[in-house]
C-alpha cells in the first residue's frame, strides 16, 4: 500500500547474470531474501509435547490402574471368542497387506512429485521410532513393574513368551507417514489411520495385543514424527517472487516487474507489481509459515484473555484467504474507504495470494506530526463508523493500518484481522484502540474531539471501560510505555497530578468531562493475571516441597528435646518482626507495622521461587511503591537497607570470628580468619580495578545505585531514631537466626558456643545469598553442616538433623503462611 521500494535487480541463481531476459518476460526487482531451506514450526513442537504427555499418561495409567486395564483386556478377550475364525483370518490378511501397501503407495506418489526430501524426513523418523520401540520393549519386559508389564502385554502365547509391549512394525509406519506427509493431503492421513484402526482391531481380536499397548503404539509413532519434524525442520514452502509472477499470469494479469515491499503485520509477504497494460497492484502472500508466526504469543493471549478480547486465527492458508476476502468485500459494501480487492488465487495447499489495487500513500507511523490534521483523523473515523454500522470489527487499528493518501481520503488497510457480525465488545475495543493510536500521535484532546464529532459522544463513552493496556495491540502497548515514561521524566508545566501523566488516564478524564454519567469501572478482559498464575504455581510448589523435601526418616523426632524445639520456633517467629524493623528503619515515611510484617512473611513464599538475593529485594521494592513511596525513593530505601545489612554482616562475622577463634584455638584463629577474608577482598578489588571491562561493568551498575543510595543515606543520618530502628532490626534479626540455629542444635543433644554458632550462621548465610538456587536451597544446608562438622567438631549425625530442623523452621514452615499473606496483600492492593 505504500510507495514501492527502489528497484534493485535480482538475478536467478541458475542463470548467467550477463544474459538478458527475452522480450515480454516479467522480472523480479527488489531485495528478494534467501529463504531458509527448513523451518521449525511451533505447531510441531506443541504436538510433540502433547504426545509426550500422552505417552507418560499411558505408562502412569498402566502402572496405577492395574485392575481397570486388566478388566478391559478380559472383556475384549471374552468378546473375541464370539467372532468367527474365518473373519479373524481375513482381517489379519487385510491388515497385514494394508500396512505394507499404503506406505508403499505413499512413497511412490511422493517420488512422482519429486518430494524426496520429505521422504528422507519420514525415513529418519521411522528409524528413530523403531529404535525407541526396541528400547521401550526391553524396559517393559526387564525393568518395569509388574503392573505396567501386565497392562502392556498379553500371554503367554502359544509359541511361548509375552506379546510385544509396543508394535515394532506399526510405530515406524505411523512415524514415517506422519513425518513425510505434507499438509493439505487429508487422503493420506485418512488412509494411515484406517490402516491403524484395522490393524489394531485385528490384533485385539486375535489376542496378540493389549488395549494399552495399542494406545502407546499410536502415541509413540505420532510423538516421534512431530519431534523429528521440529528438530530437523520442515521443507520451506514459502512463495518466491518468480512463482508469484507465474501465478499472476495464470490469473489473467500481465505483470512486467515485481518489487518486494516491506512485510505487513504478522510477517505477511507483500509485492508491488507493475503491469504492462493496467494499474499497479499490491499482492499479499499467505502461507503456512505465516500462520505459524507468533504462535506462542497468540496462544498466551488466548489463554490469558477472555475469548471476546482475542481473535481466532485461521487454521490454513485457504481459510485465511476466504476470511480476508470476505472482510474486504464486506468493508467495501459498508462504504469504508479501503484498497479494493481485485483477485484471489490459491497456490496449492500451502499458500494463497490476494491482489489489491495499489494506493500510493504513507502510513500514520510514517507521517510527521505536522501533517496529522483533524481532517485526516475525521476521515479515518468516518471509515471506522461505516464498519461499526455494519458490525464489522477491524481489530488492528494501529498506525501501520491507517494510510494517508496524497490525493484523496485516507484509507484503512490490513483488514485480514477483522471480523464480520462482530459483537459489541469487539466494536468498542476498536474505538478504544483507535483513540489510543490517535492520542499517541495527535494528543488525547484531538483524538477524543474528532471521535465525538464523527461517532457521537455516546459511542465514544461506551469505549471508556475498555481503555486498558492489556486490550491494546502489542505495538501500541510498547508505544504507550514509552510515552508515559517520557512524560514522567518531563511532565507538562500545567500537569500537577502524577496520574494525569498517564495517557489513558487523560483520555478517560476527557471522556468523563464530555459524558459525566459514563460508567468508568473497567471491564475485566483477563481471565487471570500473571501474578495470579505466579501465586498458584508457587503455592503448588510450596505444598509439594513441604510434603516431599524432608521425609520423617531424616529427623528422629522421638529423641528431640521439645523445650529447645519450642525455643527455636519462637526465635524463628521473632525473625519476621526483626525483618519488618529493618525495612521500616530505612524508609523516609511511616509504614504500618502490621502490613510491613505481613510483607516480610510473604517474602518467605517469594524466596521459594526466586534466588535468595533477588526475591526479597523485589518484593520490598514493590511493597514500598504500593505504600505510596515514589519509585526512586523505594529503590534507594531498599538499597540502603541492603548496604546496612551487608555492613552489619561483615562486622558481626569478623567480631564473632575473633571471639570464636579465641575460644576454639587454631580452628577459628582470628589471624587466619580475618587475614584470609581481607586478602580475598583485596584480591577481588584489585582484579576489578585492574581489568578495564570489569571496571566499567561494575561502575555502570554501582553508579545508579550510589546516585540514589548516598543522598538517601545522608538524609537518614539526620534521623538517628530511624537509623537505630534499622540497625537494631538487623542485630535482632541476626540474633534470632543464631538463637534458632543454636536451639535446633541443642534439641538433638549438640552444643557449641554462641560465637561459634554465629560464625557458622553468618558464613552459611553469605554462601546462600550468592547461590542462584531459590532460597539458597542445597547451598545453605551444605555450608551449615560442613561448617559445624569441620570447625565446631559437631558430629555429623547431630549436625544434619539440627540443620534440617533449623531450615524447616526458618525457610519451609513459613512458606504456606507466606503464600496466604502474599495473596492477601495482592487482594488488598499492597503488592
Amino acid at each position: 500500500m505504500t510507495l514501492p521500494p527502489r528497484a534493485v535487480k535480482t538475478t536467478h541463481p541458475d542463470r548467467d547474470p550477463r544474459a538478458t531476459d527475452p522480450p515480454g518476460t516479467a522480472r523480479v526487482h527488489g531485495d528478494e531474501p534467501l529463504l531458509a531451506a527448513r523451518v521449525h514450526r511451533p505447531s510441531d513442537l506443541m504436538r510433540f509435547l502433547a504426545g509426550l504427555l500422552g505417552v507418560i499418561a499411558v505408562l502412569a495409567l498402566a502402572g496405577i490402574a492395574h485392575n481397570t486395564t486388566t478388566g478391559i483386556t478380559s472383556d475384549i478377550t471374552s468378546g473375541a471368542t464370539k467372532v468367527h475364525g474365518l473373519s479373524t483370518t481375513l482381517g489379519d490378511l487385510l491388515s497385514g497387506a494394508a500396512v505394507l501397501l499404503v506406505p508403499l503407495a505413499f512413497t511412490v506418489e511422493r517420488l512422482a512429485r519429486r518430494d524426496g526430501m520429505r521422504l528422507a524426513d519420514g525415513v529418519l523418523a521411522a528409524v528413530l521410532a523403531h529404535s525407541l520401540t526396541l528400547g521401550l520393549d526391553w524396559w517393559v519386559v526387564e525393568g518395569a513393574g509388574e503392573g505396567i508389564r501386565n497392562a502392556l502385554t498379553r500371554g503367554p502365547q502359544p509359541g511361548g513368551g509375552l506379546t510385544d509391549p509396543v508394535h515394532g512394525y506399526l510405530v515406524p509406519v505411523i512415524a514415517y507417514m506422519t513425518a513425510a506427509a505434507p499438509a493439505g493431503r487429508p487422503r493420506w492421513r485418512v488412509a494411515l489411520w484406517s490402516v491403524v484402526v484395522l490393524n489394531g482391531g485385528t490384533e485385539l481380536i486375535s489376542g496378540y495385543s493389549a488395549p494399552m499397548s495399542l494406545a502407546l503404539t499410536v502415541l509413540l509413532g505420532w510423538t516421534v514424527a512431530h519431534g523429528t519434524r521440529y528438530a530437523i525442520g520442515s521443507p520451506n514452502a514459502r512463495t518466491t517472487g518468480r512463482t508469484l509472477l507465474v501465478e499472476l499470469r495464470k490469473a489473467g494479469f500481465r505483470p512486467a516487474t515485481a518489487h518486494r515491499a516491506p512485510d505487513g503485520p504478522g510477517g505477511t509477504h507483500r509485492y508491488y507489481v507493475a503491469q504492462r497494460h493496467g494499474p499497479p497492484l499490491d499482492v499479499h502472500v499467505i502461507d503456512r509459515e505465516l500462520q505459524a508466526s507468533g504462535f506462542f504469543y497468540r496462544l498466551w493471549r488466548r489463554i490469558r484473555l477472555r475469548s471476546a478480547a482475542v481473535r481466532r486465527s485461521p487454521r490454513s492458508p485457504r481459510q485465511a484467504l476466504e476470511h480476508e476476502s470476505l472482510i474486504s468485500y464486506a468493508a467495501a459494501s459498508a462504504g469504508a474507504r479501503a484498497p479494493r480487492l481485485v483477485a484471489t488465487a490459491e497456490l496449492g495447499p500451502d499458500a494463497a495470494i490476494l491482489v489489491y489495487e495499489h494506493v500510493t500513500g504513507r502510513t500514520l507511523d510514517e507521517l510527521p506530526d505536522a501533517e496529522i490534521t483533524d481532517e485526516l483523523l475525521s476521515g479515518l473515523w468516518e471509515s471506522v463508523r461505516a464498519l461499526q454500522d455494519r458490525q464489522i470489527a477491524h481489530r488492528r487499528l494501529t498506525g501501520e493500518s491507517l494510510l494517508a493518501v496524497a490525493q484523496g481520503p485516507a484509507r484503512l488497510t490490513n483488514l485480514s484481522h477483522g471480523d464480520i457480525a462482530a459483537g459489541d465488545f469487539a466494536l468498542r475495543m476498536d474505538i478504544a484502540q483507535l483513540l489510543t493510536t490517535f492520542a499517541l500521535r495527535a494528543g488525547p484532546e484531538r483524538a477524543v474531539a474528532t471521535a465525538a464529532d464523527v461517532l457521537g459522544p455516546a459511542r465514544v463513552a461506551a469505549a471508556l471501560p475498555l481503555l486498558q493496556p492489556i486490550g491494546l495491540s502489542r505495538s501500541t502497548r510498547a508505544d504507550l510505555r514509552r510515552y508515559n515514561s517520557d512524560h514522567k521524566a518531563d511532565p507538562p508545566a500545567d500537569d500537577e497530578d502524577n496520574a494525569e501523566r498517564d495517557l489513558l488516564s487523560r483520555i478517560r478524564r476527557l471522556i468523563l468531562d464530555m459524558v459525566p454519567e459514563t460508567p468508568a469501572a473497567p471491564v475485566r478482559l483477563e481471565r487471570f493475571k500473571p501474578k495470579t498464575l505466579f501465586t498458584a504455581v508457587g503455592g503448588a510448589i510450596a505444598v509439594y516441597s513441604l510434603l516431599t523435601a524432608f521425609p520423617a526418616t531424616q529427623i528422629d523426632f522421638a529423641h528431640m528435646n521439645g523445650a529447645w524445639v519450642l525455643a527455636a520456633f519462637a526465635a524463628a517467629a521473632l525473625s519476621h518482626l526483626a525483618a519488618a524493623m529493618c525495612l521500616i528503619g530505612f524508609v523516609p515515611r511511616k509504614l504500618p507495622f502490621g502490613t510491613t510484617l505481613l510483607a516480610q512473611i510473604a517474602g518467605s513464599f517469594v524466596k521459594l521461587v526466586t534466588p535468595a538475593a533477588i526475591g526479597g529485594v523485589a518484593l520490598n521494592t514493590r511493597f514500598l511503591q504500593k505504600s505510596g513511596v515514589r519509585p526512586v525513593q523505594a529503590v534507594a530505601s531498599v538499597g540502603v537497607s541492603q548496604l546496612a545489612g551487608l555492613a552489619c554482616h561483615l562486622v558481626l562475622l569478623f567480631t564473632f570470628g575473633y571471639i570464636g577463634g579465641t575460644e576454639q584455638g587454631k580452628d577459628l584463629a582470628p589471624s587466619r580468619t580475618v587475614i584470609a577474608g581481607l586478602l580475598t577482598a583485596a584480591v577481588l578489588v584489585l582484579t576489578v580495578t585492574a581489568v578495564p571491562p570489569l571496571r566499567r561493568f561494575v561502575a555502570a551498575r554501582l553508579r545508579p545505585l550510589l546516585s540514589g543510595v548516598v543522598p538517601h543515606l545522608l538524609d537518614l543520618l539526620q534521623r538517628p531514631y530511624r537509623l537505630a530502628v534499622g540497625f537494631g532490626g538487623y542485630l535482632l534479626l541476626t540474633a534470632a537466626f543464631v538463637a534458632c540455629l543454636d536451639a535446633s542444635l541443642r534439641a538433638f543433644g549438640g552444643s557449641a558456643s554462641i560465637a561459634v554458632v554465629a560464625v557458622v550462621f553468618l558464613t552459611a548465610n553469605a554462601v546462600g545469598s550468592a547461590a542462584p538456587t531459590p532460597g539458597g536451597i542445597g547451598a545453605i544446608e551444605g555450608a551449615l553442616i560442613g561448617t559445624f562438622v569441620g570447625l565446631a567438631h559437631v558430629p555429623i549425625e547431630i549436625a544434619t538433623p539440627a540443620v534440617l530442623l533449623y531450615r524447616i523452621l526458618i525457610f519451609w514452615l513459613p512458606v504456606l503462611p507466606g503464600w496466604a499473606c502474599f495473596g492477601y496483600l495482592q487482594r488488598k492492593g499492597a503488592l
